[in-house]
């Protein structure tokens, strides 16, 4: 089967005619414009009084002068370039790129809430504050934490917020701890966050079954360690089923235990991270909790605390008085303790609510199905690929699996290769060379929301792409062959990006 045809046969593309998109700086023509402003119905002004000179530009002319079809035209078919949850599977690992209902967007633009102003005060607010009071509850009960802040804006705020409320707790008591414990299959993000807060890390190295042992954490404990930092399930989509003695550990010399949330997708309504033994923790409300992820955010990264904690929490918190039909909800400034404020006003408020009505429309029996469903398709992926991809940790996965290139080494195809192959068969390739202590990493997570018939088309083409490796590397090394351009310098692309063109002459 040639190349092309396997493409048709398992692929997840459509054909059709495109378009070579110039930008609109080239689409450009002088006096061409798409709006018909009205005539002024007051008195002109002189910018340079009003405003000072200084705040004057005179190189406006550079913009892009188009007719509104221009403009539409221009955009629309830039859309038709993207990869999204709404055309087939986005198998991108760790990350839970999952189709989410759009019943949720529409709650998210009701007239209340999207014409509300984050200035208004609270009095004029209590329907969000209400949702966002029962979401912070939800979510504690989901994660056995005591108390939950939605002010972090993206999962890395969150994280970034639960070391410095560790941070504050030691200082509050006196104590000068410097060093945080990671596991060398945590996440990018909880080094750099432990840093960021002047803290020492260490590396703690996983088993050769791909979780970390109590061992290797009782060896690294010491009394400067001010907390061990765990991904659950770790990266490698395994459940770390040490947790609880771990934990027993590091509390045992005075050491707090943070969970890294991202995820919490294969654990909704099976297991709580607080009840086996995490201090605080973030959530990924664009992971778990249905916002739709990728091109840049927004993104929401709530943080749950154990009781100790709370006096530590960025302010404003949520209360409530009194309740049912009576209950008010204000803000309170009232932390002395408190790390301070993480965001402006309340944060990404259209994740709140869409996150609120994921949760009460899918109820506690349907959060734990959306997980065992997660856990199932990741399984099924790698029963299918398990005999032509090498598995380096072959044992039961949760909601993602991990494969790598090891077994095509001797046909100079790369882990790179099969993700650039995977663009002509339609998808969007996996997370790829991550985890970093699995060489030439595959990282596929096929969340929940995909049928049997999608997972075999992903398995198929993954297939496919094996045996032409073997068969006609050259074809694979080469991809991908139909896009609009094939391989880029991706390396000078993001040392030496062009972020703005300029009409030539100017």
């Amino acid at each position: 089967m040639s190349g092309s045809d396997s493409r048709h046969s398992v692929g997840n593309v459509a054909t059709g005619f495109s378009y070579e998109e110039p930008l609109l700086f080239e689409h450009s023509r002088p006096g061409r414009v798409g709006a018909d402003l009205p005539r002024l119905d007051v008195p002109e002004v002189d910018p340079g009084k009003v405003l000072g000179e200084a705040a004057l530009r005179d190189d406006l002319a550079t913009l892009p002068e188009l007719s509104e079809i221009d403009v539409v035209r221009h955009f629309t078919r830039l859309s038709t370039w993207n990869a999204s949850v709404d055309l087939g599977l986005y198998p991108l690992g760790s990350c839970t790129m999952k189709y989410n209902p759009k019943l949720n967007e529409r709650v998210a633009r009701l007239a209340g809430f999207g014409s509300a102003h984050p200035l208004q005060p609270p009095k004029l607010l209590q329907g969000f504050l209400h949702l966002a009071y029962q979401l912070e509850r939800h979510l504690a009960e989901i994660s056995g934490m005591d108390r939950v802040s939605l002010q972090p804006a993206a999962g890395a705020q969150g994280e970034l917020a639960g070391i410095m409320m560790i941070r504050a707790y030691f200082q509050h008591r006196g104590e000068s701890r410097s060093r945080i414990l990671v596991p060398d299959s945590a996440h990018g993000t909880n080094p750099a966050s432990a840093a960021l807060n002047g803290y020492e890390v260490i590396s703690v190295p996983s088993g050769d079954d791909g979780i970390l042992h109590p061992e290797a954490i009782e060896a690294a404990m010491t009394p400067d360690v001010a907390a061990l930092m765990i991904t659950n399930p770790n990266t490698l989509g395994l459940f770390e089923s040490h947790v609880p003695r771990i934990a027993e550990i590091v509390h045992a010399q005075g050491g707090l235990v943070y969970g890294d949330g991202a995820n919490l997708n294969p654990l909704m309504g099976i297991a709580r991270p607080g009840d086996l033994g995490t201090d605080v923790m973030h959530f990924n409300l664009h992971k778990t909790f249905s916002t739709p992820h990728g091109g840049g955010g927004p993104g929401s990264g709530p943080v749950g605390v154990k009781n100790i904690l709370v006096p530590f929490l960025p302010t404003p918190v949520i209360t409530r008085r009194n309740g049912g039909v009576e209950a008010e909800y204000d803000l309170d400034y009232e932390f002395p303790h408190s790390i301070g404020r993480l965001h402006a006003h309340y944060g990404n408020v259209g994740m709140m609510i869409r996150a609120y009505a994921y949760l009460r429309s899918l109820g506690p029996d349907g959060l734990r199905r959306c997980a065992e469903m997660a856990v199932l398709n990741a399984n099924y992926l790698l029963s299918r690929l398990r005999g032509a991809y090498h598995v380096p940790y072959d044992r039961p996965v949760m909601h993602e699996c991990v494969l790598s290139d090891h077994h095509l080494a001797q046909t100079g195809v790369t882990t790179l290769d099969i993700a650039k192959r995977l663009i002509d068969y339609g998808y969007h390739p996996p997370t790829i060379y991550f985890p970093l202590i699995v060489h030439g990493a595959l990282m596929i997570e096929p969340t929940e929301s995909e049928s049997l018939e999608g997972l075999d088309r992903f398995a198929d083409a993954l297939l496919a792409i094996d045996r032409e490796a073997r068969e006609q590397p050259e074809l694979v090394q080469s991809a991908p062959h139909h896009t609009r351009r094939s391989r880029l310098d991706e390396t000078r692309a993001a040392r030496n990006p062009v972020l703005r063109w300029w009409p030539e002459g100017d």
